[in-house]
């Protein structure tokens, strides 16, 4: 692992631990062991550390969906299994989706950051290829308009999972979204 994924990472803990205002430049490289001033070689404004940060929730999530396969028929229950699945794949790194959901507040006025860290990143458009796939292979109706409301679903479960807002099922919400599909 080099510097830069060091750094994104004890950034990732420490936004995880204790919200976005924890960010320093100063805790950061206590966290990760480093010099001080490490953090500010490789990000010189507060900006460009959490865009640094951006980065790496997006190479985690991406890594979450790389052995995935979508068999070419799925019935609801099938469906429902594999996303509850990748929905419990996704939470286990835990850290990493409290620090992107409090990244989302701490960015909401900077575009590009927002859109790195939502609807740009580029493991969005492979989630939505997913969703894609497995909404066709379940013979949903409309599975291109389909798929970024199935990304957003597991979104919402991921980000309540992650602040333990509410106890969830999430096997059974799934099945009742993909079940409203045909109706």
């Amino acid at each position: 692992m080099g510097r830069r994924e060091q750094i994104a990472d004890a950034g990732i803990r420490l936004i995880a631990s204790g919200g976005a205002h924890r960010l320093t430049h100063r805790l950061v490289d206590k966290s990760a062991g480093l010099p001080q001033g490490s953090t500010s070689y490789y990000a010189r404004t507060r900006r460009d550390l959490i865009a640094l940060i951006v980065q790496r929730l997006s190479d985690g999530s991406q890594g979450d969906i790389e052995d995935l396969t979508i068999p070419a028929s799925l019935d609801e229950e099938q469906a429902t299994a594999l996303i509850a699945s990748l929905t419990q794949r996704m939470q286990e790194r835990d850290a990493a989706q409290v620090a992107r959901f409090a990244l989302m507040f701490e960015v909401r006025d900077d575009d590009e950051l927002r859109t790195a860290l939502s609807s740009g990143a580029p493991v969005r458009a492979n989630l939505q290829d997913i969703a894609f796939q497995i909404l066709t292979a379940l013979g949903a109706p409309d599975a291109t308009g389909r798929a970024p409301e199935l990304v957003a679903l597991v979104d919402a479960l991921l980000m309540y999972q992650a602040v333990d807002a509410a106890p969830l099922d999430i096997a059974r919400i799934v099945h009742a979204y993909l079940g409203g599909l045909k109706r």
